[in-house]
């Protein structure tokens, strides 16, 4: 057993947040305050930012009832970033601040909850304060939609926009059929270069069919066949439902979105949008058919009234392992997911090193995808049906959610 190390946690988030993202931070919170050689808690608010700022909140002196919210609260409720953290061994300006910070606050145990980007804040971190001598222990805890972080079977948030998708497209499948004129209905789903979020569509047809065809950034796109699969479909049924990844390219690596422009957000990745109605408008003026254009956006990652509840529990776990591992004495680590499907489900946490995490891409496995690219194969849905189940415990009043209401005491 390593020696217990005594002072204050450091939570923070990063990225783009889930439903789910802020029951990770329930389990975190929860596990600090229940450790005796844990003297504080602190939230950074706006991640990273928080910490190179000095603007940190207190987490025990929020009320308990707000913090049993958070679970089913969508967004980060302490407020995130995307902020890329300077490499120390070319400019050590970000991580002297952090350290600063760090024994301000006798900090010795510092949470993560972020994406690929946020590992790699996580392992920088981490190095930096073993080179310098401080005592810390870091944990980073997974958290995108995108499902693309390397190790883990799954990550939190997952689920639920998986969850979101489906159902809207059934919903969606169903507002189509009400006219006696066809349509071609192409919906947009995130993903810049891992389709797992798109793919869940085909959850969908598990229930009823619905969903004609899937397009992922795991395959090239050609124009040509996808206008010639749109026509075949339209002829046979009449109408045709569309999934695409906001990420799909082409052969040469160009992506079909027309809206892609030398905007990037604060990690370099270029912004993406518009491609549902750059289809759309395609196929109308290709094949003159009626089209219609619909872009999830952010309702994938915020829509906690449908979250999954095995997702919620999954994500407040992960959480907690991460605080429970650190005081057990482990560092530079990421918590991660290891499941059995052979009979029922099960899922157990184990630590990943976070030098293999960071800045890794996990891609859906090519043998998922069909060898024409516009679908996906029942083993995917095996994967992911498991991570849908179960319903929320968002608290209702007068027929809405009573989200988290933090008080953002700040730390002086």
């Amino acid at each position: 057993m390593a020696e217990q190390l005594k002072g204050a946690l450091i939570l923070g988030q990063s990225g783009g947040p889930t439903s789910v993202i802020n029951a990770s931070a329930y389990g975190i919170i929860r596990a600090g305050l229940e450790a005796d050689c844990i003297t504080k808690v602190y939230g950074a608010h706006y991640g990273i930012l928080g910490v190179l700022h000095d603007d940190l909140m207190i987490m025990d002196e929020e009320p308990g009832e707000e913090i049993e919210r958070l679970p089913y609260t969508p967004a980060s409720a302490l407020g995130s970033c995307r902020y890329k953290l300077k490499d120390p061994k070319v400019d050590d300006t970000d991580c002297k601040k952090i350290l600063e910070t760090f024994k301000k606050y006798n900090v010795r145990y510092f949470v993560y909850n972020g994406g690929n980007d946020s590992m790699d804040t996580c392992n920088k971190i981490s190095k930096y304060m073993r080179e310098v001598g401080y005592d810390c222990r870091i944990m980073g805890v997974p958290k995108t939609i995108d499902n693309d972080l390397f190790g883990t079977d799954h990550c939190p948030g997952y689920g639920s926009a998986a969850k979101y998708i489906a159902t809207s497209i059934m919903e969606v499948a169903r507002d189509t059929m009400v006219y006696e004129s066809g349509v071609v209905s192409i919906v947009e789903c995130m993903g810049r270069h891992a389709g797992w979020l798109t793919a869940a569509a085909a959850l969908a047809n598990s229930e009823e069919p619905c969903v004609d065809l899937i397009y992922l950034p795991e395959r090239d796109f050609d124009m040509d066949r996808f206008l010639n699969d749109v026509a075949k479909c339209y002829e046979e049924k009449g109408d045709c439902i569309v999934c695409v990844s906001e990420g799909i390219h082409y052969a040469d690596g160009r992506f079909v979105s027309e809206a892609e422009t030398s905007a990037t957000d604060g990690f370099g990745h270029a912004q993406l949008g518009g491609l549902a109605a750059k289809l759309a408008d395609v196929v109308h003026k290709k094949l003159n058919v009626k089209t219609r254009a619909i872009e999830f956006s952010l309702l994938q990652r915020c829509a906690a009234h449908l979250a999954s509840r095995t997702d919620i529990q999954e994500a407040i776990l992960a959480g907690r392992t991460a605080v429970q591992a650190m005081i057990a004495g482990e560092t530079d680590k990421m918590v991660g997911f290891v499941c059995d499907r052979s009979n029922g489900y099960t899922c157990k946490t184990e630590l990943f090193d976070l030098a293999s995490v960071a800045n890794y891409e996990k891609k859906m496995p090519l043998e998922w995808i069909n060898e024409a690219g516009n679908g996906v194969f029942y083993d995917f849905v095996e994967y992911v049906r498991p991570l849908i189940q179960g319903e929320t415990s968002v608290d209702m009043r007068s027929g809405i959610p009573r989200f988290a209401r933090l008080k953002r005491v700040r730390a002086r």
